[in-house]
């Protein structure tokens, strides 16, 4: 359920100690989950370690701009990622969780875990744009040395910088790593041939015993609405799997056969049921990878607005320039309010949801929302 959430945050303040999205989510992974607070709990107070407490209506944006030193720019690779996170840690901290969890999701959770005992190799899908924040934190766990292939979707998305910085990570964690694009088929072949050579010594292994070759079994999987059903539509080139561009689609696992030697297992999409590291939760929300009923969409778009004009390929000027308004604060919830004015008779929902929807459509061009940690 949304909830009307008062006080938003405007950058940007000088934080002490704020723990990178990484460092977030080690601690996830080895401790209790955090508590959540109740809906009826009013907002978390919030103690500023040194600078200067920011406000939406303040004239904190430039200062923030300058902070980063950025817009203008070409090119992210300058962007202080670390303190951006640092920003988003901060603003996240005023709003009510965003929590999602279907009835389905347990169920499938259950049955994911007994099938990945039969697969040979495990395809994990996540959103190009935020790879980080789009892996269950209990995934390492749930395959331990199964061989797995990481699929980033989405990747027309984001820029041939981003690309390359993601590759290097992952190359360095080992990792085989496959940039695709769902709804075109980029990267479909590849994944297909590379998961049948990865299980290649499944069936070497069942000749020395005597026994008749068998398809390589692979398993699809990842959070809601990355692109896993459309993967397959692709490999398979008609539509065997239900998809559409919302999360929830898919509720039941589904076996389907590629050619006589690849299984494919189509799978729910999968989220923790208490996302404790908000600043990942707020990155799903604005890239659609978690249902609209767990967040304000207002609140969401004003972060969102807050982050693109730090990022110099987007900038302030692209918002002035797309939505013919102003916006000298750099705050993201005065230029929510004043679109609404503008387009949308004062309709700050309606107006959230364009800037969202433009985004998720790259009309801001090529925007990823995270970077490799360093």
């Amino acid at each position: 359920m949304a909830v009307a959430v008062s006080g938003l945050w405007c950058p940007n303040p000088t934080i002490s100690r704020i723990p990178t999205l990484e460092s977030r989510r080690m601690s996830v992974r080895s401790g209790p989950l955090a508590s959540v607070a109740s809906l009826s709990s009013p907002p978390p107070t919030i103690q500023i370690v040194g600078g200067k407490a920011p406000s939406w209506y303040g004239d904190g944006g430039a200062s923030s701009s300058n902070s980063y030193g950025l817009v203008g720019v070409e090119g992210d690779e300058d962007i202080d990622w670390v303190k951006m996170e640092a920003d988003l840690y901060y603003w996240t901290k005023a709003l009510r969780p965003v929590q999602w969890y279907p009835g389905h999701i347990g169920k499938a959770e259950k049955e994911l875990k007994e099938q990945l005992k039969l697969m040979d190799v495990v395809i994990e899908v996540r959103d190009a744009r935020i790879p980080l924040s789009t892996t269950h934190p209990e995934m390492d766990s749930w395959l331990g040395n199964r061989k797995r292939i990481l699929v980033l979707n989405r990747e027309d998305m984001i820029s041939k910088a981003d690309r390359n910085a993601w590759a290097a990570y992952f190359s360095r964690q080992g990792m085989k790593v496959i940039f695709a694009n769902g709804k075109l088929g980029m990267g479909s072949t590849k994944l297909g041939r590379l998961a049948k050579d990865m299980a290649a010594n499944v069936n070497i292994k069942r000749r020395a015993k005597g026994l008749l070759p068998r398809a390589v079994r692979a398993g699809i999987v990842g959070y809601p609405n990355v692109g896993k059903s459309s993967l397959i539509n692709r490999l398979l080139k008609r539509r065997m799997c239900p998809a559409a561009p919302r999360p929830g689609i898919t509720r039941d696992l589904k076996w389907v056969r590629f050619g006589k030697d690849l299984e494919l297992l189509d799978s729910p999409g999968i989220l923790p049921m208490r996302i404790s590291d908000q600043t990942a939760a707020i990155k799903l929300a604005m890239c659609d990878d978690i249902g609209e009923r767990s967040y304000d969409v207002a609140d969401v778009a004003a972060v969102l607005v807050q982050m693109l004009i730090r990022i110099p390929s987007v900038g302030a000027k692209a918002l002035q320039d797309r939505y013919k308004i102003d916006n000298d604060c750099l705050c993201g919830k005065t230029f929510v309010q004043k679109l609404a004015l503008h387009l949308f008779s004062g309709d700050t929902h309606q107006a959230a949801f364009r800037i969202l929807a433009d985004f998720r459509k790259g009309k801001f061009g090529w925007v990823a929302l995270e970077r490799p940690p360093r």
